[in-house]
């Protein structure tokens, strides 16, 4: 960029402190550096620093030369005109004030690195643009200031600022991110440990991703193709032969020695496009490699080695195992195999030939010429092999002299390509050999002799010879390709469309079955399952399904138990491929349809042992209470040696009925929940606020020792009412008896699709190693007694918050004590 029409101003270089969330320390690893290199001498500026009143921050400007700010945003014609070496510049993808003349900070970067200063800025991982979708998705904030991707990719230098969640979320405890008063909507809300556990993975992720980058790109710049062995990286090549699944097995165990090393799996097809192996066994290779945490490339080249070993630099392989070869030794005539080929091409990549049970076997011969032309045009080529050479010789010995034998060969030579077009390549091969033996007795001097007197028409018959049969294997081979290419499109369209209907989740046996029912015109299609003697049909589409393997035209065995039986016509070999993927998708449907019946029923006894465990403690917990008050008012009001005044008696009347009331609503409630348990009623679920449940729920709480800060503007929460205000008492007459002198606090607020109800204490708190165990029934914290741990009530809390489809968990109070947070259903559409 030209400045005054003088000079060419070299732009500046980017440095980028790179952090996963707020507070990790990005600013304050940048302002020391600022000091450090302050102290070296570097001429800089602070263009802009925001320190959130963190005295530490704040505290590593004293002494550094701060630009001042224009109306609250970094004056870039200030800093510019001052010229410095670096301006450290904060939050690289703020927005700037309406006033600014750029609308996003990085502009004014871009600014003053066209002016030639170096910049050192911040950014977190979560304001790169292509991530914001996915942080929102994590932290349901949306993050309006965003930095194009590209501008921090372009950075001279990126360093990452990390740490762990658990101590950034020790630091806002401590107030050292915060003030005090937003710690706990703070810790509860973004700075949740999996929020901050995601977001960091995201920014190590990235980082590494562009580690990985800028070391392809040096060694593209330096023309480094041999491998640096940063990292294993293990490159398994497969044929599609039956060898791949123990090559596969042992590359994982290489690069499972290796520390996790990178495991990749390469197939080099011909360039023709058709594959030497099988599909089958590809695709099952390639789910074998996929499932074992590697990933599976094809690459083209009609020279395998050299495609392999190309593969293995880009990649930077460090290793690569290979099969031994299947070929016999007679196929070694042609050239060494691709094993010792690799080997002695690899360089510094060591490579692995592995021995196998197919090793030396054999890799078997194509059929040469075996057609695919169909019958009729099979005898058509014979035919005319037979008696179309007699007959062109016929009517060239009509015409008589003067046409010659070079004409004579191109007549011969058309008739062959017309074979090879309609019969293939043996048909063409006998018509080239029967012209050759006609020109020779009929048109070659000496005439009637298979002698022939001169070199030149000898050396034409055989060119011819040669000719003919080249173009009548090419002619054939192209048919032949023709003919795969077009049954390979079918069968890629066919299986496309299997793979849609998975894709969209349509995996009913019924509609799978009748797929394969339409797709190859049978008249019925069943599933059949062997239980005992017996076959049982599982599934069915079509009329007449087989009711026994034995009934149907094609069968598919898909395990021991298992046959797919189609009744209508016989398929050919080439259909029963495509017919075997469905067979097997049928099979995986079965095991997710009676999976997920099983899940069902999992799901149920879970349930009910949910409800039994939540009865038991409800029992043990709430019926004795109320049931001593009862029994002690009642023997003091028939005591004969006290006579009661009538306050005193009044108020054991109402302890009386307090207590039968509170009996009154638990066994209501026991009773409810006996009947979820056999499964006759469903919980009465319905809208309803948070101070419909609140207000009961704390009936025999004192009100002094409870704050309620609960928004007006909260959407109703579905659930059974009766159930939760039981779940809610327990949780705040547990939290009032060990919270200690502070009153309880009962806050709630929205949080995607749900509401969030908190009940906060200031208690002693719990160990983490107890906090799974405190919801279990007849648990107390250490077995002390009653009164000194955790109450048996939290079992019955959260077996009746999961019931009404809520969840009850509990985390730390910042600063000391126990919060527990029930996460409550909003009805669709009405969440935030």
């Amino acid at each position: 960029m030209r400045r005054g029409g003088e000079s060419m101003v070299e732009r500046g270089r980017l440095k980028i402190y790179f952090g996963s969330a707020p507070g990790v320390g990005k600013t304050y690893a940048m302002l020391g550096e600022a000091v450090r290199r302050q102290d070296r001498g570097t001429d800089l500026v602070v263009g802009f620093a925001e320190t959130y009143g963190r005295p530490r921050t704040a505290a590593l400007l004293h002494g550094l030369e701060a630009v001042p700010l224009r109306q609250g945003e970094m004056d870039v014609d200030a800093v510019i005109a001052r010229a410095p070496q670096v301006a450290f510049v904060d939050e690289l993808a703020h927005t700037n004030a309406p006033v600014a003349r750029n609308d996003k900070r990085w502009q004014d970067v871009e600014e003053l690195l066209d002016a030639g200063i170096d910049v050192v800025s911040t950014v977190n991982v979560e304001h790169l643009e292509s991530l914001a979708d996915v942080a929102e998705r994590i932290t349901g904030l949306r993050r309006r200031e965003t930095v194009p991707d590209e501008v921090v990719r372009r950075a001279d230098q990126i360093e990452l600022v990390d740490m762990s969640p658990e101590s950034l979320r020790r630091r806002l405890a401590h107030g050292d991110i915060h003030p005090a008063g937003h710690v706990d909507a703070a810790l509860s809300d973004y700075f949740r440990l999996g929020n901050l556990t995601a977001l960091r993975e995201l920014a190590l992720l990235w980082v590494a991703d562009r580690v990985d980058d800028a070391l392809a790109r040096y060694r593209d710049e330096k023309g480094i193709t041999e491998t640096w062995e940063a990292r294993e990286r293990v490159v398994v090549a497969l044929t599609g032969g039956p060898e791949g699944d123990t090559l596969i097995r042992r590359a994982a165990r290489i690069a499972a020695r290796a520390g996790h090393g990178d495991l990749v799996a390469v197939h080099v097809a011909k360039a023709a496009g058709l594959a030497d192996g099988s599909p089958e066994a590809l695709a099952r290779q390639r789910a074998l490699i996929e499932g074992m945490g590697g990933s599976y490339h094809q690459v083209t080249g009609d020279d395998v080695p050299a495609a392999l070993i190309e593969f293995a630099q880009a990649v930077n392989a460090t290793q690569i195992v290979l099969g031994s070869s299947r070929r016999s030794r007679w196929q070694y005539v042609s050239g060494p195999g691709v094993g010792a080929t690799v080997a002695g091409r690899s360089g510094d990549v060591d490579v692995h030939i592995v021995t196998h049970d197919y090793a030396g076997k054999g890799r078997g011969l194509r059929a040469v010429g075996r057609s695919s032309l169909g019958r009729r045009r099979l005898v058509a080529g014979w035919l005319l092999a037979l008696f179309a050479p007699p007959a062109l010789t016929g009517l060239l010995s009509i015409r008589g002299e003067g046409i010659g034998l070079p004409t004579e060969l191109l007549f011969f030579l058309a008739l062959t390509v017309g074979v090879a077009l309609v019969g293939g390549l043996w048909p063409a091969i006998v018509a080239a050999v029967a012209g050759f033996l006609l020109l020779n007795w009929f048109f070659t001097p000496p005439l009637h002799t298979l002698t022939v007197a001169e070199l030149e028409n000898a050396f034409a018959l055989l060119v011819f010879v040669a000719v003919a049969v080249a173009v009548a294997t090419v002619v054939d081979l192209a048919a032949r390709r023709s003919s795969q290419a077009a049954r390979a499109r079918s069968e890629a369209t066919t299986l496309s469309l299997l793979a849609t209907s998975v894709l969209r989740g349509e995996d009913a046996l019924p509609e799978l079955l009748e797929r394969v029912r339409e797709t190859f015109g049978l008249a019925s299609v069943a599933l059949l399952e062997r239980t005992g003697g017996t076959w049982e049909r599982v599934a069915s589409a079509g009329t007449d399904p087989c009711g026994r393997p034995d009934d149907a035209d094609v069968r598919v065995e898909v395990s021991d138990v298992l046959t797919l039986a189609l009744r209508g016509r016989v398929l050919p070999a080439a259909d029963r491929r495509v017919l075997s993927a469905f067979a097997y998708q049928a099979a995986a449907a079965l095991d997710r349809q009676r999976l997920a019946e099983q899940a069902r029923q999992a799901r149920r006894l879970a349930e009910g042992n949910k409800i039994r465990t939540a009865l038991l403690a409800a029992v043990s917990h709430d019926l004795r209470t109320p049931l001593a008050s009862i029994k002690a008012s009642v023997s003091s009001l028939r005591s004969d040696d006290v006579q009661w005044d009538p306050a005193d008696e009044a108020e054991l009347l109402a302890t009386i009925e307090e207590s039968a009331d509170r009996l009154d609503r638990l066994v209501a409630n026991l009773l409810d929940m006996s009947r979820l348990q056999t499964g006759v009623v469903n919980p009465l679920a319905r809208q309803v606020s948070i101070d419909e449940v609140l207000q009961p729920s704390l009936a025999n709480v004192p009100g002094d020792q409870v704050k309620i800060e609960v928004p007006e503007n909260l959407p109703p929460i579905v659930a059974d009412p009766g159930l939760l205000e039981r779940s809610l008492a327990n949780v705040v007459e547990n939290a009032v008896r060990h919270g200690g002198a502070e009153p309880v606090r009962i806050s709630a607020r929205t949080v995607g699709g749900a509401v969030e109800l908190r009940v906060t204490d200031r208690g002693p708190g719990v160990p983490d190693s107890s906090k799974s165990r405190m919801f279990e029934p007849f648990q107390r914290l250490g077995d002390r007694p009653r009164g000194d741990g955790v109450g048996l009530g939290l079992a019955v809390a959260r077996g009746f918050a999961e019931a009404i489809g809520g969840d009850l968990q509990a985390e730390d109070t910042p600063g000391g004590g126990l919060t527990m947070i029930f996460t409550l259903p909003v009805e669709p559409g009405e969440g935030p």
